[in-house]
């Protein structure tokens, strides 16, 4: 009987980055609006970078993790100036499928809520095909 590794991540995993908006982060600067406050595409970048330094400590040699599927509703406007976080908790791993639960809240408000979903790859293999494709 050949023994199975041990998955590479288990639930409960967290993590959480900071960003401090400035104006290179907001709708205006981003495209996604007219406002000067901190856009949704940042605001689903930092979500993700929150999911990635959640895989960066146990990731196998050779491997990366890649986004499949994102649900974000973005709740409440931030202003230039302001300090947001992002935390990721990996609520369900399933094979190579990682998701997690993100919010990302400024002090006790929280700005955006939501899941990612990402897939454990091996990094050479996926570049090789990215390169095919195009």
């Amino acid at each position: 009987m050949q023994e199975q590794p041990e998955p590479a991540f288990a639930p409960g995993l967290t993590a959480q980055v900071e960003l401090t908006v400035t104006d290179a982060d907001t709708a205006q600067a981003v495209g996604s609006g007219d406002v000067p406050v901190l856009g949704t595409p940042r605001v689903l970048a930092l979500a993700e970078a929150a999911t990635v330094a959640a895989t960066a400590v146990g990731m196998p040699s050779g491997s990366t993790t890649v986004g499949t599927r994102v649900e974000l509703e973005h709740l409440a406007p931030t202003v230039v100036g302001r300090t947001v976080r992002a935390q990721a908790l990996l609520a369900t791993v399933d094979g190579r499928r990682l998701s997690f639960e993100v919010t990302v809240s400024d002090g006790d408000q929280t700005v955006a809520r939501g899941r990612v979903d990402r897939i454990l790859v091996d990094r050479q293999r996926f570049v090789e095909r990215a390169g095919r494709a195009s």
